[in-house]
């Protein structure tokens, strides 16, 4: 799957303190919260965090919440970046997984900061996700 550069409406629902956007362009701030649904509409979780390479300063991945009922029970799963698409529509990103896909999904912290990062992890990642390794884009 392609990234499509996100154009966000009205985000005030997600109390972001940051304004600054473009066409092009995002604040992290307005990315953390996003819905995440299927082609469908079906809504799947919501993004927590973006993990950003340091070095290039690319989105390498979301790490994202999903199941759960007020915060119980919630599973947490690094997406690559590149799986997510960004539909204005629906103002969400959209990842096409099936549930069963998804609970089978590598699970990580809701920090994003597992001791498992390293490269032979993130390549089980993209290839559990059939992506392009960020690294090779």
């Amino acid at each position: 799957m392609t990234t499509v550069a996100p154009t966000v409406g009205d985000r005030s629902d997600m109390g972001s303190t940051s304004t600054s956007q473009t066409n092009a362009l995002i604040a992290s701030d307005r990315v953390e919260g996003t819905a995440v649904r299927r082609p469908n509409g079906d809504s799947i979780g919501r993004i927590e965090r973006l993990m950003i390479e340091k070095a290039s300063g690319r989105v390498a991945y979301a790490v994202m919440s999903f199941g759960g009922f007020l915060g119980m029970g919630e599973g947490y799963h690094t997406v690559p970046w590149a799986t997510l698409r960004f539909e204005p529509e629906m103002d969400a990103y959209v990842l096409d997984v099936t549930e069963e896909q998804l609970k089978a999904a590598p699970p990580t912290s809701p920090e994003g900061n597992d001791p498992s990062y390293d490269r032979k992890w993130e390549e089980h990642v993209h290839r559990y996700f059939n992506a392009t390794p960020y690294w090779s884009i």
